[in-house]
C-alpha cells in the first residue's frame, strides 16, 4: 500500500437499502476523487485499513452518495458509519487565480488587523455558494470563516497567513 494516505471523507450514514453511503466530502476535487472506479481506504480505529472501488457516486444536498463494488445492501455498509475515508493519490488538477488546494490552506495562521491572531484553519466545509474555514486557537474556540471576499482579504501561501476582516458578530 503507498505510505501517504489523503483524508478525503467521512462516512456519516447510510442512504436508502441498497449499500449506498453518505459522505462529507473533504477534498478539493469530489467529482474526481469519488469517481466511477477510484480506489478508496476504510480506517477503523483498531482495525486493518480496507480498500473499496467505487461503483457509482452522485452529490445530494452537501453530501456524496457512494456506493462500493461488491456492496449491494445496508446490512453489508451499516458497519462503517463514523469511519473516515482517504486516497493514496494526490488529485492535482490546474488552479486559477484565488484558487487553493485544501491541503495549502489546513494549517494556515488567520489574522485579523483589529483582534489579532484568531488562530490555524483546522478543516474546510463546503456549504453552498462558498466555502467555510474553521478556525481554531487558544483566543477563540472555533470561529467559521467564510471564504468571500469581503472577509478573506489576502492568503500569503510563503507566510503561512491569511489576512481576514472579522465583521461583527462572526465572533462572540
Amino acid at each position: 500500500m503507498a505510505e501517504e494516505f489523503y483524508r478525503v471523507g467521512t462516512i456519516v450514514n447510510t442512504h436508502g437499502i441498497k449499500g449506498e453511503l453518505r459522505i462529507i466530502p473533504i477534498t478539493d476535487f469530489p467529482e474526481e476523487r469519488f469517481k466511477k472506479g477510484a480506489k478508496l481506504f476504510l480506517r477503523q480505529s483498531g482495525k486493518k485499513d480496507k480498500k473499496f472501488v467505487v461503483e457509482s457516486s452522485r452529490k445530494h444536498k452537501n453530501f456524496i452518495l457512494i456506493k462500493f463494488e461488491g456492496y449491494d445492501n445496508i446490512n453489508d455498509v451499516e458497519q462503517y458509519v463514523k469511519s473516515e475515508l482517504f486516497s493514496d493519490n494526490e488529485v492535482k488538477p490546474e488552479l486559477n487565480d484565488g484558487e487553493f488546494f485544501y491541503s495549502q490552506i489546513i494549517g494556515l495562521t488567520v489574522v485579523d488587523p483589529n483582534l489579532g491572531e484568531i488562530g490555524k484553519i483546522k478543516e474546510i466545509m463546503e456549504l453552498g455558494p462558498n466555502d467555510v474555514w474553521v478556525v481554531k486557537g487558544p483566543k477563540y474556540k472555533e470561529v467559521l470563516v467564510p471564504y468571500i471576499n469581503d472577509v478573506v482579504k489576502k492568503v500569503d501561501l510563503d507566510a503561512k497567513r491569511v489576512d481576514v476582516e472579522i465583521p461583527d458578530g462572526l465572533i462572540d
